[in-house]
């Protein structure tokens, strides 16, 4: 992690000034250090009400246990999901890679994740709300981005999460290290497969994704 990715805070002091204000009675927030806290334990409905009031430009998910503001994709970020739009069309147009899709992770679906896209067949969400079962999500998406929570949230607390809700294939593009990691055989809330390979290589996306990737594109979009 580069050290203006550590220093930099989650939010703008004004935007959880904004936040705390439209926060239910019941729910307290603290912003110590760059980062947001609840007072209190925050229960998942709670945090759906907390998630329902948040302003626009604060995207907030609750991942074991925690209250985690996502940060808001740059440019880049935002390249290499049309990239990867482009392949899925290209090899797998019976499927969709939908943007900023809310679903209900880890063990029991107690958690709430926004993935960066979601892997589904050609309108599997059309009847969903703000946040899908897992059942039928074949491919969860995160790309790393250039904030303070961004390992800990793309490399620890997601892989656990999406392995506990049974999403077969969890494709993380990491930013910081250059890295393509493939996490699929779900089992007992651990991935058992996880390789890693560098911008460049081809990556093999195992079923039911099933589609290989030549990512040597992605090493005009490193910081």
């Amino acid at each position: 992690m580069t050290p203006s990715t550590a220093e930099r805070p989650q939010m703008p002091i004004e935007d959880f000034e904004e936040l705390a204000a439209a926060a239910p009675e019941h729910v307290r927030l603290e912003f110590v250090d760059g980062r947001v806290r609840t007072k209190d334990p925050l229960s998942v409905e709670d945090f759906e009400e907390l998630e329902h009031r948040a302003p626009e430009t604060v995207r907030l998910e609750y991942v074991n246990g925690k209250l985690e503001v996502k940060a808001m994709p740059d440019g880049k970020h935002r390249a290499i999901y049309l990239w990867l739009v482009r392949q899925f069309l290209l090899h797998r147009p019976d499927l969709d890679l939908a943007p900023e899709s809310g679903v209900k992770a880890e063990a029991y679906r107690k958690g709430r994740a926004r993935t960066d896209a979601a892997l589904a067949p050609v309108d599997h969400f059309i009847d969903d709300g703000e946040w899908s079962e897992t059942d039928g999500i074949l491919m969860a998406l995160e790309i790393t981005s250039r904030d303070s929570d961004t390992n800990q949230r793309d490399l620890i607390d997601k892989p656990l999460g999406y392995a506990a809700a049974d999403i077969p294939v969890y494709l993380l593009i990491d930013r910081d290290n250059c890295t393509v990691v493939v996490y699929s055989e779900p089992k007992d809330g651990r991935y058992r497969q996880s390789p890693s390979c560098p911008w460049g290589a081809t990556v093999e996306l195992p079923p039911p994704v099933s589609i290989t990737l030549d990512t040597e594109p992605l090493k005009k979009y490193a910081f």
